[in-house]
């Protein structure tokens, strides 16, 4: 077979025209006989949107169905966005993993937490490594981001080569692990890249990101004015912040406690790759109790304003060992993802109102982000020079913007994806040729659901719209044999629930009164006239739809 009888695909099932959920798929093979690899799965989280939702997961169906033409999954790097559905969704795909050694420990802890028993084969790849999954013929080239380890996958291909560049930025000085490989992308460039897949979350941003480094003396400067407790909020994965408010801490004299566990996760994970190894052990937060609040500074997880993460529950004064008051700071040493400022401000206020100083990069240097502002991407560009420029990684606008300015960087071609498309890559150009389904999952609890189940569906709708229920009791004749009993959740107040609950039996049974129905009828047209009759009442009298439930007994 050669290769003008194959074609080379791109499928990105999350991750486009939104951040977060990244799960892309590659195809080479005959039309409709392809061989796939998955590069990153990961997922996004709940909000006030999609009440008792934690986690949300890509919808893998398409992939699945061609499960067994599907030779791995290949991680660029270890954020939740990136890997965090794997104990979810491997189930459903059941190949091989491949990911560098520090991912691969996150891994594998995120798999005893959350999907024990599963029988993953893990196969480490070490940095710049190379390797083959399939008839994928990959390396992996070394980049900078917020956390240990970022790579950008090289994929060879007989239509040629594809960099899928992961999260990344080139920081100099990057406190924790080496510099971007910028030779070998500049190398790579000379080889002749096909297609460059990448990074838009900053492309808004002039200039370039600043350095890890850069960070230490602000934050010096910054904990050496405060006089009582200290606690800093980041994202647990970025393993150089946790080395940069140790430092900070330590100059001004302060011992550093971990709370949260996904921080303990990270830092075990970190020292058993080789990270961290020259700073003495973290604090367990029962061990800070004692030591006098000048000397001791916090590191708490729930930056983002997530309610079961420390600092919401610091903040909510349900933490058993860290409690902050009046005269103390918090730094957020993070930024605002899109989507969680009510999150996030809700939490800060809690904290104002027990008279603690906030400090986030609204109004101090405290934070540096892990993604290529534009000079960055124009010098990837650069050292790329590839055909074709598909950005992924962001929101439509961020799409729409990161192709100008490719196209801008003399790339050739630049094509605006979504979630299901299908990007056929050819050296003659590329285009979208196809849709498949791109959904969401939720999980619920123990169990994963559809987004657009009648599950989500009803508990949106009363959130916003309350619950009614109403049992009707009928003889063998279908005639009423007891009032209709009905109860509301989230509609009525107290005072007049007995009067318009009485109100609303009386249309039912009106609305049943005037049903012709006998014996023989069955319960079906009951329960519609009935649900009917709850329906524009409570549209008449409170202006809501809630969510109906009929029951008929028949005695």
């Amino acid at each position: 077979m050669t290769a003008s009888d194959e074609h080379l695909l791109f499928v990105p099932l999350g991750g486009t025209e939104e951040i977060g959920m990244n799960l892309n798929l590659y195809g080479l093979g005959e039309p409709d006989n392809e061989e796939w690899i998955i590069v990153d799965m990961g997922v996004t989280f709940g909000d006030d949107a999609t009440p008792g939702v934690d986690v949300i997961l890509p919808d893998p169906a398409f992939i699945e169905e061609r499960a067994d033409r599907l030779a791995g999954i290949v991680l660029t790097h270890g954020h939740e966005d990136h890997l965090g559905a794997v104990p979810y969704l491997w189930s459903r795909l059941q190949c091989p993993v491949y990911a560098t050694p520090f991912t691969a420990a996150l891994l594998r802890r995120k798999l005893e937490l959350d999907a024990p028993g599963q029988d993953i084969e893990i196969i480490e790849v070490p940095l710049s490594g190379k390797f083959e999954v399939g008839r994928f013929d990959l390396e992996l080239i070394t980049l900078t981001h917020s956390m240990p380890e970022p790579n950008a996958v090289v994929l060879r291909a007989p239509q040629g080569i594809i960099l899928h560049t992961g999260d990344w930025k080139f920081d100099p000085d990057p406190v924790i692990g080496p510099t971007a490989d910028e030779e070998a992308l500049k190398a790579l460039g000379d080889e002749g890249v096909l297609a460059a897949i990448g990074d838009s979350t900053n492309v808004f941003v002039d200039g370039s990101s600043h350095s890890e480094a850069a960070l230490l003396d602000s934050l010096t400067s910054l904990i050496g004015e405060c006089r009582k407790q200290v606690a800093v909020t980041c994202f647990a994965s970025n393993v150089a912040r946790l080395q940069t408010i140790f430092d900070a801490a330590a100059a001004n004299g302060r011992a550093v406690a971990l709370v949260g566990r996904s921080l303990w996760r990270i830092n075990a994970a970190a020292r058993a790759t080789g990270y961290l190894t020259d700073l003495p052990p973290f604090l367990e937060a029962e061990d800070a109790v004692d030591i006098p609040a000048d000397q001791i500074l916090y590191i708490c997880t729930g930056s983002q304003g997530e309610p079961r993460a420390a600092l919401s529950r610091i903040a909510g004064g349900d933490h058993r060992h860290v409690a902050l008051g009046e005269g103390d700071a918090v730094i957020f040493s993070s930024r605002q993802i899109p989507g969680n400022e009510l999150a996030i401000g809700r939490l800060q206020n809690q904290l104002a109102r027990k008279g603690v100083r906030i400090i986030s990069e609204m109004d101090h240097f405290v934070h540096v982000s892990g993604h290529p502002a534009r000079d960055e991407l124009a010098r990837m560009y650069q050292h790329l020079r590839p055909q074709v420029a598909i950005p992924v990684h962001g929101e439509q606008r961020h799409l729409i913007h990161h192709t100008e300015l490719a196209l801008s960087c003399q790339v050739p071609e630049a094509v605006v994806v979504h979630n299901g498309a299908v990007v056929e890559l050819t050296a003659r150009g590329s285009r979208i040729v196809d849709e498949v389904r791109a959904g969401r999952l939720v999980l619920d609890g123990d169990r994963i659901v559809n987004m657009e189940s009648d599950v989500v569906r009803d508990r949106i709708k009363i959130m916003y719209n309350g619950a009614v229920s109403c049992s009707v009791v009928v003889d063998d004749e279908g005639e009423l044999a007891a009032d209709p009993k009905i109860t509301a959740k989230g509609l009525i107040e107290d005072d007049d629930a007995a009067y318009d609950l009485a109100e609303a039996a009386a249309d039912v049974r009106s609305y049943l009164g005037n049903l012709d129905v006998d014996g023989a009828e069955d319960d079906a047209a009951i329960e519609k006239a009935a649900h009917l009759a709850l329906r524009r009442f409570f549209r008449s009298a409170y202006g809501k739809r809630p969510v109906i439930s009929v029951h008929v007994v028949r005695i």
